[in-house]
């Protein structure tokens, strides 16, 4: 009888330690998801928003200031379409469906995908200084519109690298809750046995 009830208060002891794992790296996978989805609708926003501006403001410009308004419209395109592509990725996503391992990997894919871009965003923002500089010469074809492309790139670039360095900040605070994700007993059921491994 003794016996029974010790295996029994140890099997419900192990559930509860189950669920309450589960449960920690739900939270996990639902907090970085959340931030992804946050930083699309962001991303998502600014493009909309860049591309109605330049909508409005496009009318009677020439020169300098068309090229500039035609850039800006023409790269939101491009950034609403990976906010979308990225939205739409979040929101297919099933955080109950990731074990520890993937859930790390995809925490840290993400941040390495962010710092990456923040690399071609510098990239984006000596292009464009490039063009300006480009277009103040007299010898070039179209040197207004090289000037106005180049304005366009280098504020694109500047608001996608702080953007990208900011939601890489955003979701990487989450990273000290893995040490304690990795550290807890960890409990596998491969359908035929039962697994603990414990830290102490």
């Amino acid at each position: 009888m003794k016996r029974s009830f010790l295996t029994l208060f140890f099997l419900f002891n192990l559930l509860i330690l189950a669920w309450s794992q589960s449960n920690t790296l739900l939270d996990f996978n639902q907090t970085r998801l959340q931030k992804q989805k946050t930083g699309m609708l962001v991303l998502g926003s600014w493009a909309i928003g860049n591309m109605a501006l330049s909508a409005a403001l496009l009318n009677g410009k020439q020169g300098e200031n068309k090229a500039f308004h035609q850039m800006q419209i023409g790269w939101n395109v491009i950034n609403l379409g990976i906010a979308a592509a990225g939205y739409i990725g979040v929101m297919r996503s099933n955080p109950g469906s990731l074990d520890l391992y993937h859930s790390i990997q995809d925490q840290y894919k993400m941040e390495k995908i962010l710092l990456f871009n923040a690399g071609l965003d510098v990239g984006y923002m000596l292009g464009g200084a490039y063009l300006l500089e480009r277009g103040k010469r007299d010898n070039v074809k179209n040197p207004a519109q090289l000037r106005g492309f180049g304005r366009s790139i280098i504020l694109q670039g500047a608001f996608l690298f702080v953007f990208d360095l900011s939601l890489t900040a955003i979701i990487s605070s989450d990273n000290p809750k893995i040490a304690p994700l990795l550290s807890r007993t960890q409990i596998r059921f491969d359908g035929q046995q039962l697994g603990v491994c414990a830290s102490f």
